[in-house]
């Protein structure tokens, strides 16, 4: 029988010593069971930015950062992209595997037949300005369905959690197309269930009243591709605040609205709308020279957007996917944008650099998205309401996960205080530099 891994803790001012238990994982890093440490040490660890903490054990994705690895459930990002569709790898995050034809078929009706939101939303949407920004629409409207569908909001009950969850997948592309109609003034597309849900979303987003739209192949597989590649993440900052909202049993569509508003940080959610300012900033291929220049003075604060990842240390692997997408669907739209131009060489120059190259900075993912999404014909404020309509699948898989851990308790961080010490209350007339009471003012 194999000893399990242990680790020890010493005290090198008392001698004294700990024993914690390694909790292994199937890949990855084993992390130190330090759930104890402050009752047998009083002791706190403190880890801002949570870079070294695990906060949960998770059986939904799984990351390498130094190999270039991004899996859900076991399964390669690049197969699924390549071989599924969005809501085959939908079903794989909330059920573990891929389905068969029956349960794909069940799921995919399931979904379809959710995508109509309470017609009363409609009037929800027209209390906010005109010129609001959709994720500011996205974070009230996505929280107001607890408000609509009080039938599924029993946390403790795995039926209405599936409900809930089916709910989420289905309407949220619904409530981002209705954003974006909102935003551009113009009326809102019902939802159609004879279109696929990469088809359906981007019929609700660019169909009018006034004529037949029907986007193309290339364009919806586009846009299937893109919804997979951003479907979960492991725990980033968003998906780790739908954990610690749920962790208080907060109902699910209040969890993914406050994950919607942690992705609305430029920081997370909005790098690829930064890729596009940057472009904007660059202007003409003639001055990448000069901003490659910028990218590399320490001392200068202009940095490359789109090249390098926090988490990978190596290439991409979204990026490899979305790369191909991206020139299918500029050869299919015929688009011709001098800033998608500067962006092809950009990317040419700067993967012929050895700064760049030793560094590992590759383009990643939020680089081809922006430049794709802009083709589409989404304006850049739109690019993160996007990516909540991917991300919506990974948080209510990783909600549900935690929901249905046994001994899952409501996070509650803890802190090493540096403020002032004890001391006493001084009265007002007392204190250092207070002045007389004058007479009042009329």
């Amino acid at each position: 029988m194999e000893k399990k891994k242990t680790f020890t803790l010493i005290n090198d001012q008392t001698g004294e010593s700990w024993i914690f238990p390694v909790a292994e994982g199937t890949q990855g890093p084993g992390a130190i069971d330090i759930r104890t440490l402050f009752a047998r040490t009083g002791h706190l660890t403190l880890d801002p930015g949570f870079t070294s903490t695990a906060s949960c054990a998770s059986a939904i994705t799984f990351i390498d950062g130094e190999k270039g690895i991004l899996q859900h459930r076991g399964y390669d990002i690049r197969d699924l992209a390549e071989h599924s569709t969005f809501l085959e790898v939908a079903y794989a995050l909330l059920y573990g595997d891929l389905p068969n034809a029956e349960e794909k078929r069940v799921f995919e009706k399931d979904i379809t037949y959710h995508t109509m939101v309470h017609e009363q939303i409609h009037t929800f949407f027209r209390g906010f300005r005109r010129d609001a920004h959709p994720m500011a629409i996205m974070c009230g409207v996505a929280g107001a369905l607890s408000a609509f569908y009080h039938d599924s909001l029993d946390i403790w009950d795995p039926r209405q959690r599936e409900i809930s969850a089916h709910r989420l997948i289905a309407k949220i592309p619904t409530l981002a197309a209705m954003s974006l109609k909102y935003m551009l003034g113009q009326p809102f597309v019902y939802p159609r269930n004879d279109l696929n849900y990469a088809e359906n979303f981007l019929h609700m987003c660019f169909a009018v009243p006034a004529e037949t739209y029907r986007p193309s192949a290339a364009l919806a597989k586009a846009m299937d591709k893109i919804l997979i590649l951003h479907a979960d993440h492991e725990q980033n900052a968003s998906t780790s605040t739908v954990r610690l909202a749920g962790s208080s049993q907060a109902n699910p569509f209040a969890c993914i609205a406050s994950g919607i508003a942690s992705l609305w940080g430029p920081a997370h959610g909005g790098a690829n709308q930064s890729v596009l300012e940057m472009l904007k900033q660059i202007g003409h291929k003639n001055n990448i020279p000069k901003f490659l220049a910028k990218a590399k003075d320490k001392d200068d604060p202009f940095r490359l957007m789109g090249f390098g990842h926090r988490v990978y240390k190596n290439y991409d692997p979204r990026a490899a996917v979305l790369k191909g997408s991206c020139d299918a669907v500029l050869d299919e739209l015929g688009v011709e944008d001098p800033m998608l131009d500067l962006a092809r060489e950009l990317e040419r120059i700067a993967l012929e650099d050895d700064y760049f190259i030793k560094r590992k900075l590759f383009p990643n993912v939020d680089f081809y998205s922006g430049i794709i999404l802009k083709a589409m014909g989404f304006p850049s404020e739109m690019f993160t309401v996007l990516f909540a309509v991917a991300r919506t699948v990974g948080w209510i898989s990783q909600w549900k996960e935690m929901i249905e851990e046994p001994n899952h308790r409501i996070g509650r961080p803890r802190q090493v205080y540096t403020g002032s010490a004890f001391r006493p209350v001084v009265p007002l007339r007392e204190r250092s530099g207070a002045k007389k009471e004058g007479p009042p003012i009329l």
